[in-house]
C-alpha cells in the first residue's frame, strides 16, 4: 500500500478508536483477509483494456476502460480475483432522469425485490441455482478437517460461490433499479432479462 495512504488509514482508525464508540483498537491486516493495496502517482490508461501502474507494470483488465486522467486505485481480492477500481474526475454532465412517480424498493431474500406498489421481482434462476450449490459447497468444507489442504480448496470453491451469487443479485438490482428509474409508469410493458 501507499505509505501515505496507509498513514491516513491509520490516523482514520484512531480517531475511529477515540471517538466512536465501540470502535475497537485498530488492528493489523492479515494476509489472505481483505487483501488490497492503494496506488497513485503516474496511472495512465492505455488504449483499450490496459492500465500503466506504479512499481506493477503494466497491466489487462476484463473490461474497456475509459481514456480518463486516473488520480489513485484500489487493488482488491476477492474469492481470488483481483479487481481494480479507479477515481476520476467526470468531464461531461450526466443526463437527467426523466420526472414521474416515486416508488420505493424493498430488497428481500425470498424475492429480488419488492416495489411500494405492490410489484414484486423474482429471484433469478441463476440466484437459485447458485444458492442450491451454495448449500452443496457449504456442507462439503464441514465435512473436511480443519487446516487440511482439502478444506482450503473446499473454502475456495464457498468463496467463489459466494461472490457469484453477490454479483449475480448485484447485477439484477442494478437492472431493476435501472429500469425504476428510466421507464414510464406502465409496469406491464417491462422487458428485464431474469
Amino acid at each position: 500500500m501507499h505509505q501515505g495512504q496507509a498513514l491516513r488509514d491509520l490516523e482514520r482508525a484512531f480517531k475511529n478508536f477515540f471517538t466512536v464508540p465501540g470502535r475497537g483498537f485498530p488492528k493489523f491486516k492479515k494476509k489472505g483477509k481483505k487483501d488490497s493495496l492503494y496506488l497513485e502517482g503516474s496511472i495512465k490508461i492505455l488504449k483499450g483494456n490496459y492500465i500503466k501502474l506504479p512499481r506493477i507494470g503494466i497491466v489487462k483488465t476484463y473490461c474497456i476502460l475509459p481514456s480518463v486522467p486516473v488520480k489513485n486505485v484500489r487493488i482488491s481480492k476477492r474469492a481470488g480475483d483481483w479487481y481494480i477500481s479507479f477515481k476520476y474526475d467526470e468531464c461531461q454532465p450526466r443526463p437527467l432522469t426523466k420526472k414521474r412517480a416515486i416508488i420505493g424498493v424493498d430488497v428481500g431474500i425470498n424475492a429480488l425485490a419488492t416495489c411500494s406498489d405492490g410489484t414484486t421481482y423474482p429471484n433469478v434462476k441463476a440466484y437459485k441455482q447458485a444458492k442450491k450449490r451454495l448449500t452443496r459447497y457449504q456442507r462439503r468444507v464441514q465435512k473436511k478437517e480443519p487446516g487440511s489442504k482439502n478444506r482450503a480448496k473446499a473454502v475456495k470453491k464457498l468463496a467463489k460461490t459466494h461472490k457469484k451469487i453477490a454479483d449475480i443479485r448485484a447485477d439484477a438490482l442494478h437492472e431493476l433499479t435501472t429500469w425504476a428509474s428510466f421507464k414510464p409508469q406502465h409496469h406491464s410493458d417491462r422487458s428485464m432479462t431474469m
